[in-house]
């Protein structure tokens, strides 16, 4: 008996994105499927930001949630842990909840809170101002604000580029373990290779444009297989060995 593809959460067919006048990305043409892991890959300015960016657009048009991890992070600098974190439910509560809230945390809210940062290492900073933490504490907030929205998909652009590679991995967990579906930019190959059954690759053709040139499974990928998305870092390469 075949199996049925499950419908796409999103078909996203555009011939092009941009900024403007700016073009980043043209001919797109990408499926987002349920269960799926996708690793958007490419060297800087290849233009992950932008297809994410596209990619929450197209979703919240279809009224799909989705928890939104950006790259500058978002945060209140003068606010604490806890106050971030809870920013992402603000929507889910009246004015005067998020208010009260603000003056003095109900137990419950605190109590939910404190129990997401357990894992990621920071339930003992939740008092802390976000301006007080170090660049890898930040992400982990950025993280937790992400996850605290509850939503079974999740959109991150380099939510773990602050940290080392065994606690990015453990991030990536995290994420996988707390969401049905997952699309994450990075600029770690192995970390693609290794957690996610799906990558995308970014980067520019001879026309001097942003296009996918690759879209496949990681199975049987290798992180060699990938060298091509970076040729900047492979041109210093074969400099340093000549």
């Amino acid at each position: 008996m075949t199996q049925e593809t499950p419908s796409p959460l999103l078909h996203l067919s555009q011939d092009h994105l941009g900024h403007g006048a700016e073009v980043v990305l043209r001919d797109l043409d990408i499926r987002l499927l349920p269960g799926e892991r996708i690793a958007l890959l490419g060297a800087s300015g290849a233009g992950k930001s932008t297809l994410l960016e596209a990619l929450r657009a197209a979703l919240q048009q279809r009224d799909v949630a989705a928890a939104w991890c950006p790259q500058r992070q978002g945060l209140v600098p003068q606010l604490s842990v806890y106050h971030n974190i809870f920013m992402g439910r603000l929507d889910q509560h009246s004015r005067l909840t998020n208010l009260l809230n603000l003056l003095r945390p109900k137990p419950a809210h605190w109590q939910a809170v404190a129990t997401l940062c357990e894992p990621l290492g920071i339930a003992g900073l939740m008092e802390r101002s976000v301006e007080a933490l170090s660049g890898g504490q930040r992400q982990r907030v950025a993280i937790a604000r992400a996850l605290y929205q509850g939503h079974d998909l999740f959109l991150g652009d380099e939510p773990v580029a602050s940290v080392d590679p065994h606690q990015a991995s453990q991030l990536i967990q995290l994420i996988h373990a707390r969401h049905v579906t997952s699309v994450v930019a990075l600029h770690q190959r192995e970390l693609a290779l290794t957690h996610f059954t799906r990558v995308i690759g970014l980067g520019k053709q001879a026309d001097g444009q942003g296009h996918v040139l690759l879209d496949v499974a990681t199975d049987g990928l290798t992180p060699g297989d990938l060298d091509f998305l970076y040729p900047a870092a492979a041109t210093r390469e074969s400099s340093d060995v000549s």
